[in-house]
C-alpha cells in the first residue's frame, strides 16, 4: 500500500508546470489524490497529495529536478491520507470591503464563533490604488445552521463589510 504526502509547490507561474510535474509523478509509479493549484499574484502554487511507496527522500529525489528546472520551491511532508472523507459545504459567503488589515481575522474570527468550518476561501483584491476593495469568497459547512452565521455577517455591515450568504443544495447519491 502506498504511503500518502503532500507536496507544495511555489513559484512563478508559466505554461508546462502542472503536465511537467505530473509527468514526472507518473514515471516514478506515483498516484495523484486530492490537489489544489492556483495562480496568485503571478505565482503558482500546487499542493498534490500523493501516494508513494518509498521515502520522503526517494519521493524528493524523483521531483526536484522537475521543480528546479520550473524555479519552483519544493517542500515535501508525509500525511495521513483521508480520501472521500470531507465535508461537502452547505454555503457560500461572498465578502467585499475597503481594503484594511485585519479584515479576513475579523470576518473568519466571527463565522468560526458562529459554527463555520471553512473548506475553501479565496480572495482578491479589486478597485484601484487609491481605493482597493477587499474581495472574499468563503465555502464552508455550517455546522450550527445557517442562522447564526447570518447573524454574525449582519454585524459585519457595521463595520462597513457588505456579505452575502447563499446555501448550497449538495445532492449525493
Amino acid at each position: 500500500m502506498d504511503k500518502w504526502f503532500m507536496l507544495t509547490l511555489v513559484g512563478e507561474d508559466r505554461p508546462g508546470i502542472v503536465a511537467k510535474l505530473t509527468h514526472a509523478l507518473y514515471e516514478g509509479g506515483c498516484n495523484l489524490g486530492e490537489a489544489s493549484m492556483m495562480r496568485l499574484g503571478g505565482n503558482f502554487t500546487m499542493m498534490l497529495m500523493v501516494g508513494f511507496s518509498g521515502k520522503t527522500k526517494a519521493l524528493t529525489e524523483l521531483v526536484n529536478p522537475v521543480s528546479e528546472s520550473l524555479g519552483l520551491h519544493l517542500h515535501v511532508d508525509k500525511i495521513k491520507a483521508a480520501l472521500h472523507t470531507h465535508l461537502d459545504p452547505d454555503v457560500r459567503i461572498s465578502v467585499y470591503g475597503a481594503d484594511r488589515p485585519g479584515i479576513v481575522s475579523e470576518v473568519t474570527g466571527a463565522l468560526a464563533e458562529s459554527g463555520l468550518h471553512i473548506l475553501d476561501l479565496e480572495s482578491d483584491v479589486g478597485g484601484n490604488t487609491a481605493s482597493p476593495i477587499y474581495i472574499m469568497h468563503i465555502e464552508g459547512h455550517a455546522a450550527e445552521g445557517v442562522d447564526s452565521l447570518r447573524a454574525a455577517l449582519t454585524l459585519m455591515k457595521d463595520r462597513g463589510i457588505e456579505t452575502s450568504l447563499d446555501e448550497i443544495d449538495t445532492l449525493l447519491g
